[in-house]
């Protein structure tokens, strides 16, 4: 290979890594999302989130059908728009729901979804939380997906899996919660 093709494709990677890291946002990390979210309103309602995610996913996985892997799901969101205007908060967030099983052992990953999400929450001093989600958008699937993203997202890259997002943290906690070991293996469901 000579130095000019070399050269190109290194240039081209650099733009690459550069296009990704302007997807991601300066200082975005898998944990917060973008810079800029406020992060005490982002404390507060990102529970209430979760927990929605998990009971939305409810009853959309093969391992709740066998009873045996005591399955259940797992989600995490990553803020990636959020603001709050006279106690209503909107959170564009991207999210990552796994759902997991035990059996000899080993964690089972039976199922999984990761995607943006727009809600809706209300202060709510009743609710657990603080908040209550008052609704809740996903896209469409076909064509109408990229558009739908477009129009709900400041970032459409970040919102649309373009994040850092693992699912190493929901591991962690699928493994605490059913008891097993830090280092217990994970299988196919």
């Amino acid at each position: 290979m000579t130095a000019g093709r070399w050269g190109t494709g290194l240039a081209a990677t650099g733009v690459l890594v550069a296009t990704g890291m302007w997807a991601m946002g300066p200082g975005a990390d898998g944990e917060h999302g973008r810079a800029g979210v406020d992060e005490h309103l982002w404390s507060g309602v990102r529970p209430v989130i979760e927990a929605r995610l998990v009971a939305d996913s409810r009853g959309g996985g093969y391992g709740e059908a066998v009873p045996g892997l005591r399955a259940r799901w797992f989600c995490r969101a990553q803020a990636q728009d959020l603001e709050e205007h006279d106690g209503l908060v909107r959170a564009g967030v991207s999210t990552l729901c796994l759902e997991y099983g035990v059996r000899a052992g080993a964690l089972l990953e039976c199922g999984g979804a990761r995607g943006p999400r727009v809600l809706r929450l209300r202060r709510d001093a009743g609710a657990t939380g603080g908040y209550r989600v008052v609704s809740t958008q996903r896209p469409p699937d076909g064509a109408e997906y990229g558009r739908w993203v477009d129009a709900h997202f400041a970032r459409r890259a970040a919102a649309d899996g373009g994040d850092p997002m693992q699912d190493t943290a929901l591991k962690a906690t699928a493994r605490d919660h059913f008891g097993l070991p830090a280092g217990a293996p994970v299988r196919a469901c």
